[in-house]
């Protein structure tokens, strides 16, 4: 099973990145060899719908499972459409991509059903603006 994991640096001892499809890495895991590799994140800078891109980039290299802090609603979306299953990592806590990974496969992460933020585009501008 591949697993992808957000993180600030491109390797399994990088400290994970909160952000989906803003993160600065994806390490993605194979979890039956124990091979890895790290790919900066091509949705890093787009003017829009990152998290759409970055699911689209995950599901392309045949992701089952992402591992993030925070999945927006077109994100979660596209990462459902393409089967892709979605795990939060503990705010509250530093974890690097090698100690979520062993979280997940003690299963101790949650898994998400649905978006776990309202997203950065609304209708009155960036979230929580004009509120």
């Amino acid at each position: 099973m591949k697993i992808a994991i957000t993180t600030t640096v491109g390797n399994l001892d990088s400290p994970f990145d909160p952000r989906f499809g803003r993160a600065a890495n994806f390490v993605i895991v194979d979890t039956e060899t124990d091979e890895w590799e790290a790919y900066p994140n091509p949705a890093l800078n787009a003017t829009g719908g990152a998290g759409i891109q970055a699911a689209q980039f995950i599901a392309g290299h045949g992701v089952q499972a992402v591992i993030s802090g925070d999945f927006g609603p077109k994100a979660y979306s596209a990462l459902a459409a393409g089967g892709v299953q979605m795990f939060l990592a503990p705010a509250d806590e530093t974890l690097t991509a090698r100690g979520l990974l062993a979280r997940y496969q003690m299963s101790q992460l949650e898994q998400v059903s649905a978006a776990t933020s309202p997203g950065y585009h609304t209708p009155r501008g960036r979230a929580g603006e004009g509120r």
